[in-house]
């Protein structure tokens, strides 16, 4: 239903006015009684020794099972878990109390749906609110207890995606190294270089080596490369890394070298001259790193 609807089925449902429900299968009970009491810590004697029962157990003796006794609530309730608004969280209840109940009457329910708000924006997510009101009836149609209960019916955000646990070592990520880092993440491996003389330097740097200018730019690199040199670690640990793992220094056809970590390779096949391809590693939700297997692989 779309929210128009739901406030017109709301407003026949408030047209309904009262809507008597069936008798308490139970008439009010010792037993029951008894059994509140000593739940709730209560230990006043007049309720047993004059045959009343405390005002709050007014709706104990009406509730029945799922699909029973249903009242102008249900169908609102029903149309808003159709509409999306599945979640639900008790906002309100108050209760007015006329006279005690007697041991041995039978109690009756009458509800009437007495409002629809909404949609609102809340902490849970953007819902209705709904309120209705019961009052229960004793022997000779003579009203006992009221009660205002008001809850908001809500559509559930969608659950955020499990993130994980940072990777314990970071880059360091400052104006000159920002580009390299985001590059990654799109799986582009940025060679910087200089927007003068177009002389490629990494690792990145505020200045070109070759014609003293500061203005920078960056290209793209092809993503292969040879291994030029490489060590095997195997001490001290490294928090995040199972050792060994292999280092490699890796010789790129642009004409640079860069440093990043061998994978998917035996440590005993790795060798000077292998031919390499960059590949790329999610470490946690923010950090993504260049690494290098064989070609073939």
């Amino acid at each position: 239903m779309t929210d128009e609807e739901l406030h017109e089925l709301a407003g026949k449902q408030v047209a309904l006015g009262e809507m008597r429900g069936a008798p308490a299968p139970d008439p009010v009970n010792v037993p029951m009684i008894r059994h509140w009491l000593t739940a709730m810590g209560d230990t006043n004697p007049a309720y047993l020794d004059q045959g009343l029962a405390p005002p709050a157990m007014a709706q104990v003796w009406t509730m029945q099972g799922a699909g029973q006794n249903r009242s102008p609530v249900d169908d609102l309730l029903a149309a808003l878990n159709g509409s999306g608004y599945t979640g639900v969280v008790a906002t309100n209840c108050e209760q007015t109390y006329h006279r005690y109940a007697r041991v041995g009457e039978l109690l009756t329910p009458a509800t009437r749906l007495t409002g629809l708000a909404g949609p609102k924006r809340t902490a849970l997510g953007v819902g209705f609110f709904a309120t209705w009101n019961v009052t229960w009836y004793g022997d000779g149609d003579e009203p006992v207890a009221e009660m205002m209960f008001r809850v908001l019916k809500f559509r559930p955000r969608e659950p955020e995606p499990e993130r994980r646990p940072p990777y314990p070592l970071q880059p360091a990520v400052n104006q000159d190294t920002a580009f390299f880092w985001e590059g990654a993440k799109q799986e582009e491996l940025r060679i910087q270089c200089c927007a003068d003389c177009g002389e490629l330097r990494h690792p990145p740097g505020p200045m070109c080596s070759r014609c003293r200018s500061a203005n920078r730019s960056h290209t793209v690199a092809s993503g292969a490369g040879t291994l030029y040199s490489y060590v095997v670690h195997h001490h001290p640990p490294v928090p995040g890394r199972a050792t060994p793992f292999v280092v490699g220094v890796v010789e790129l056809p642009e004409g640079v070298r860069i440093v990043g970590n061998v994978v998917d390779c035996p440590i005993g096949e790795v060798e000077i001259g292998m031919r390499l391809k960059v590949t790329y590693r999610a470490m946690d939700d923010r950090l993504v790193l260049p690494v290098w297997a064989p070609e073939e692989s």
